[in-house]
């Protein structure tokens, strides 16, 4: 947005410099929105062919169908193959699986963002955040589903992890570092939540009803040297947490 100022009797341009910048920054994503759009049905015809299911049935092709997509880059609209196996009763859509956006209208790099602020702050927040941040629209709703569904998977590889390490089958990259010290702590905190969240569960009031959730947080981190007094001191990016209720 141009102004138009008075400086010592002569009329000069003034930007308004964040308006300009915010609307470069929604242009960009039109643009770029456009340029992904086309990039994902450059050269590409939908395969006709039957496909196999996760069940390994056919699956007959049905015809088309459209996904709007939310990308960092602005909302694209995707064109896929639709596939429907008789045997299981449900549709196959192999080109969502391929970029990762199955069973989501979001892209992995708009999912990974939703997944850090929704990790850090209350999830209307954390929409309010995204948009001023990064110009992407997203519901407070969207926004939890998606922070869940990131929490759950990375909870799936740490219990993995966990599994093999107890095994003796986690694999570690640094053989010759010799650990001196690990470290483990762990405490515990009443947390209030909303009733369905404590139902059936006995509390320590006079009416016996919970109103609090137990909130653990786990610490583990390593030592291998001390300072010149001969104090520990704390390995650096060794520090791990572990949060649940």
């Amino acid at each position: 947005m141009v102004n138009r100022v008075l400086a010592g009797g002569r009329q000069i341009a003034s930007i308004d410099l964040e308006a300009t910048e915010y609307g470069l920054r929604a242009m960009g994503q039109r643009v770029g929105g456009g340029l992904l759009e086309k990039l994902l049905s450059a050269g590409r015809s939908i395969p006709r062919a039957d496909v196999v299911c996760s069940n390994g049935h056919r699956a007959r092709f049905t015809g088309s169908r459209t996904k709007r997509l939310v990308t960092v880059v602005g909302i694209v609209k995707l064109a896929r193959g639709y596939y429907y196996c008789a045997r299981c009763g449900e549709g196959v859509i192999p080109e969502d699986c391929g970029l990762d956006v199955e069973d989501t209208s979001f892209s992995p790099g708009v999912r990974r963002m939703m997944g850090l602020v929704g990790a850090k702050e209350p999830f209307d927040e954390g929409r309010r955040d995204l948009e001023e941040l990064s110009g992407v629209k997203v519901s407070t709703k969207a926004l939890e589903r998606a922070s869940e569904a990131t929490g759950a998977d990375i909870e799936g590889r740490v219990q993995q992890e966990c599994e093999l390490a107890m095994t003796d089958k986690l694999v570690w990259l640094k053989r010759e570092s010799r650990i001196n010290r690990m470290y483990i702590a762990m405490d515990g905190t009443g947390v209030p939540v909303v009733p369905r969240e404590v139902e059936g569960r006995k509390g320590k009031g006079p009416d016996g009803k919970a109103k609090t959730r137990e909130a653990k947080l786990g610490c583990v981190f390593t030592q291998t040297g001390v300072d010149d007094q001969g104090r520990p001191i704390r390995d650096a990016q060794s520090t791990s947490y572990a949060g649940a209720i």
